[in-house]
């Protein structure tokens, strides 16, 4: 019974075939136009943050009371990974982190067990406890930043506008979050004295009653008429300061006028929370979000059409400016990644011309872009976009998959020189090498197995090298034997003359340099073993590298002050360094300043920080890479001197998930004193290796406070409670808000405060007049003690633990995990003299690295498995199956040779390059066995066999290494993929040479093959 073959099927259905052939590339145009386009691909954050505030509370209460108390409640989550706590006073910030291999698609339902297990202990928590309140929106990204600044007009105008401004922009298509940063809340303050107010025999808190009742909205009733329903309403609310001036308050029995006793006023919050600068001016940003899954080029195009409309109605003097265009930088680097795609193609086609010749080089040039219009639908119907990894995985694969084009029409061309019919020649690439390029595509398919089951966030980061190389491979496979002979048969000629020319010099070279090596097998072989120790040898000399840094133009500019600095502190840092370094620099196209609180999240590798009074960050968008880098030093330089006290850092964005500072180690213990003395000696221990810079802790310095000892016996027997001196204090200090005036969509706070000479020396607040129960005042000094204590005003934790990350820059080009690696010792020393309970960790790079690839160590037995698990369904033979199997790990010789001379890094997408390469050298190595399995059985002499196979597949291989070498150029000047591109350009050429010369010497020692007296040529010479 005749077997089927699908070349033999598509050459009977030729007009059917041709009718697919028109359909898919034209839904593929159509599917290249619609894909998605982004930068980079897209990943979970799986980190969670909690917040609770508790007003009053310090450090250790926080920690004791409320931290605590959520953090274990937290560690019933089955998947979570590690807690992460920052505590100040009042506050604390609870960051849940997710286990790596947490699901995508599980992540949310883990964030409403995690609002189910808060709710549950929210009667736990201390009274006055606010919150816990939830943000599982860490990871969204507002890729469009806009800011608005405004000349002649104020803060309230400003803001107006830019609510104006949201309301049009939240009407764009496919708009996500719009959120507006730094806009100064209006705040009313009623400024006490409280001599006066003592004088005046008047009790402040009863004075702020009074008002928070006139102002109190509150049900009055509806009157049932028979016919209609009347509501009643009953007035008496402020609507704005004017309405308070002119209040009379009626207070233990005395009239008076509020204005006589507090001078009210109409400002900003002071001190406010957050400030947004532009350029160095008061601003407010406008920050947009996109919905996942729509267009991001389309929906910049929308949204700039209606920022033209907006900007056009603006009156003179607001002005709108670009902060973020990601619309506009995705495109920019989606065509430098497509330019490079097709610079790959068409360096493939043009070996596949030059070596096969016009008629061969048409077909597979008719064939390659079949099976990329094939691959675009089929990314597409995945949601796929265009971005840096998945056009990588393109050009990566485009010099795979021409190999079954050129296998398919080298066959065709083999076998019409023999004198077979253009039909027979057509299907014998089905009957002859179908199956042996399938073992190949399947085998090369499963080197990529630990990038598609990768479950960290790198791993996700990558996921799609994975699809688009394994469904590219396939279709290759399938338009080999469906469609490339149907185009074969229509482009190749009838007949072909048999080549018995003379060989060229080339070839001749080449087949003495095989016979050499075959009779010189033990001479190959051990120079072959003895360079791959060699290789072993130099790994240990490449670098290692988790991700390269962004080659976009910002620099990141991080200020931490000390942990109790002000924010008007941290303001006067930034402004200094913006008029120093920034303000009419040339090579500085704009920046932009956030004090109080980090940028926001305007890339998904940008990793956002806490917001805190100390701290602050400028965003600076350079001309180019190179003013980028030149400017990186300078800053860095100034700050260093400029500002000695304070910890600053200038950074580059990230490619892949975010690290910080590479070189870093957590110091956790139980007790905070002890660690915080241990993190000091612990950062002299890294500051002993020349390859770090700029080393600081994430705390550790103590701040004043002032503390008032209450002498309880003489407070009570005075009718006065530490809740009345508390509240007294707090209104006098910070301010209690007494009521909200409405005005518009704004709801105003109208603040109770002390008069700035009396709220701000710690003299005064002695001479405080408290209320008693009786009725009479009473001095503050008479009951309590004021004194000044050092108090931790920051406390980070991990795991309910306190935890002090010391972190390091690099101060040259040494990589990360190098150094990490030549502190061991000295670490491990330092480790072992910390008490019990006390224990350091490897952080940083090195830490996210080892995540990363540990879920790769994990699937490679896997990956072996399905590889040995189809060599054998192919091969049938143990002998075979190791020969095949024992070129692969040899490529390490060229991927060493090419990393060390360049210098680049064996980074994680490199290291997923070298699991490729094994894939690739196993699908050469078993068509050239396969190939000298067919001769022998032909009857052909095994030592002749050998040759002749080999010469056989001697220029597909050549041609398919260098079609794949060649197409890596592109991006071998890309950051992200330089080092893979140098791993597998050494690899493929190492490995090719190792596949001719070393596979069939190991053949003929391992069947103990000797050399024929007088074996006849071989039949199909290269000419």
């Amino acid at each position: 019974m005749k077997r089927f073959n699908l070349s033999d099927w598509s050459l009977d259905h030729k007009s059917l075939v041709w009718y697919f052939m028109v359909v898919f590339t034209l839904f593929g145009v159509f599917s290249y136009v619609n894909l998605g386009r982004e930068e980079d691909p897209s990943f979970t954050i799986k980190t969670m943050v909690v917040q609770a505030y508790w007003p009053g509370a310090s450090v250790p209460e926080m920690t004791r009371q409320v931290t605590d108390r959520i953090e274990k409640k937290l560690q019933e989550l089955p998947n979570l990974d590690f807690t992460r706590n920052l505590t100040r006073p009042g506050v604390t910030t609870v960051f849940v982190n997710l286990r790596n291999d947490t699901r995508a698609a599980d992540v949310d339902g883990t964030w409403v067990r995690v609002r189910n297990l808060i709710s549950d202990i929210r009667g736990e928590l201390p009274d006055g406890v606010v919150g816990p309140f939830f943000n599982d929106d860490f990871g969204d990204v507002y890729g469009n930043i806009y800011a608005l600044t405004a000349d002649g007009f104020t803060p309230r105008q400003l803001r107006d506008y830019a609510e104006d401004i949201r309301t049009r922009i939240l009407s764009v298509d496919n708009v996500g979050k719009v959120e507006i940063i730094g806009a100064e809340d209006e705040v009313i303050y009623l400024e006490f004295s409280p001599r006066q107010l003592a004088a005046y025999g008047l009790d402040e808190k009863a004075v702020l009653t009074t008002l928070a009742e006139q102002n109190a909205v509150n049900p009055s009733g509806t009157i049932e008429t028979g016919s209609e329903r009347v509501s009643v309403r009953v007035t008496g609310e402020f609507r704005s300061e004017k309405s308070l001036e002119a209040v009379n308050l009626r207070v233990n029995g005395r009239f008076f006028r509020l204005s006589d006793v507090a001078k009210i006023s109409r400002g900003y919050a002071d001190p406010p929370t957050e400030l947004f600068r532009y350029n160095g001016e008061p601003a407010v940003a406008i920050a947009i979000g996109m919905k996942a899954g729509a267009n991001l080029l389309k929906f910049g195009e929308a949204l700039r059409a209606e920022m033209v409309g907006i900007e056009a109605e603006l009156p003179i003097g607001i002005a709108v400016h670009q902060v973020a265009d990601q619309p506009a930088l995705v495109e920019k680097a989606v065509s430098g990644f497509t330019q490079a795609l097709f610079e790959a193609i068409a360096i493939v086609l043009l070996v596949s011309f030059v070596s096969l010749g016009l008629r061969a080089g048409v077909v597979v040039a008719l064939s390659i872009p079949l099976v990329l219009a094939i691959t675009f639908m089929v990314m597409e119907t995945s949601a796929i976009s265009l971005q840096r990894v998945s056009l990588g995985a393109l050009i990566i694969a485009l010099g795979l998959l021409v190999d079954d084009a050129m296998i398919a029409v080298e066959m065709m061309i083999a076998r019409l020189e023999k004198g077979d019919s253009l039909r027979k020649a057509a299907t014998a690439v089905y009957t002859s090498t179908a199956f042996p390029m399938l073992t190949g595509t399947l085998v090369t398919v499963a080197g990529f197995i630990p990038v598609g089951l990768n479950s960290s966030m790198a791993g996700e980061f990558t996921f799609t090298m994975f699809v688009v190389i394994a469904v590219s491979l396939v279709i290759s496979w399938i338009v080999a034997v469906v469609f490339t002979p149907l185009i074969g048969v229509t482009v190749l000629p009838a007949k072909l003359k048999h080549q018995k020319t003379e060989k060229t010099r080339f070839a001749r070279g080449f087949e003495r340099l095989l016979v050499a090596g075959l009779r010189h097998r033990f001479i190959v072989i051990g120079l072959t073993l003895f360079a791959f120790g060699a290789s072993l040898y130099g790994l240990t000399h490449v670098q290692q590298q988790f991700f390269p840094d962004s080659d976009r133009s910002e620099l990141i500019v991080d200020f931490t002050l000390p942990q109790n600095a002000a924010i008007e502190e941290t303001g006067r840092v930034i402004a200094r360094f913006e008029k120093d370094m920034l303000a009419g620099n040339d090579g500085v196209d704009h920046w932009s300043s956030y004090v109080g609180r980090g940028a926001v999240r305007f890339l998904l590798t940008f990793d956002q920080e806490p917001a805190a009074p100390y701290f602050g960050q400028i965003v600076v968008v350079t001309r180019d890479e190179e003013t980028r880098d030149r400017l990186k030093a300078e800053f860095s330089d100034y700050l260093r001197r400029t500002f000695p006290g304070v910890d600053s850092f200038v950074r580059l964005l990230e490619i892949g998930p975010p690290v910080g500072r590479p070189v870093a180690y957590r110091l956790s213990g139980p007790d905070i004193e002890g660690v915080r003395d241990a993190a000091g000696r612990l950062a002299a221990v890294v500051a002993t290796n020349a390859h770090v810079d700029n080393i600081v802790t994430d705390w550790g310095e103590p701040g004043r406070v002032v503390k008032v000892d209450v002498m309880q016996d003489k407070a009570r027997l005075l009718g006065v409670s530490s809740q009345d001196i508390s509240n007294a204090l707090y209104g006098i200090i910070g301010g209690a808000t007494v009521t909200k005036i409405r005005d518009d969509i704004y709801q105003i706070d109208v603040i109770g405060r002390a008069v700035s000479e009396e709220r701000n020396s710690i003299e005064t607040l002695k001479n405080l007049q408290l209320a008693s129960q009786t009725g009479s005042s009473v001095p503050l000094a008479a009951v309590a003690n004021l004194r000044y204590e050092m108090e931790q005003p920051v406390v980070w934790s991990r795991n309910r633990l306190p935890t002090v990350t010391v972190k390091a820059a690099r101060a040259d080009a040494t990589q990360a995990d190098t150094i990490v690696k030549q502190l061991k010792p000295a670490i491990d020393d330092f480790a072992a003299t910390l008490p019990a309970g006390y224990k350091v960790t490897t952080a940083g790079s090195a830490e996210e690295s080892q995540k990363a690839m540990a879920p790769i160590v994990a699937v490679v037995p896997l990956m072996i498995f399905v590889m040995l698990t189809v060599l054998m369904i192919q091969l049938q033979s143990f002998s075979r199956l190791i020969l095949v199997v024992a070129v692969a790990p040899l490529a390490l010789i060229g991927v060493v040779a090419a990393l060390l001379p360049t210098g680049a890094p064996l980074g994680f997408v490199a290291i997923l390059g070298v699991l490729a390469l094994i894939g690739i050298l196993i699908r050469n190595s078993v068509i050239l066995v396969d190939q000298i399995e067919r001769l022998r059985a032909e009857g052909v002499p095994a030592w002749n066999a050998v040759i002749e196979a080999t010469d056989h597949r001697f220029r597909p291989i050549v041609l398919t290494a260098l079609a794949a070498s060649l197409g890596l150029i592109p991006i071998a000047s890309e950051v992200f993929w330089q080092p893979m591109a140098f791993a597998m350009i050494g690899g493929i050429l190492v490995g090719t040479a190792l596949t001719l010369i070393f596979l069939p010497a190991l053949y003929v020692t391992w069947f103990r093959i000797r050399e024929e007296k007088a074996g006849p040529p071989a039949e199909n010479p290269i000419t």
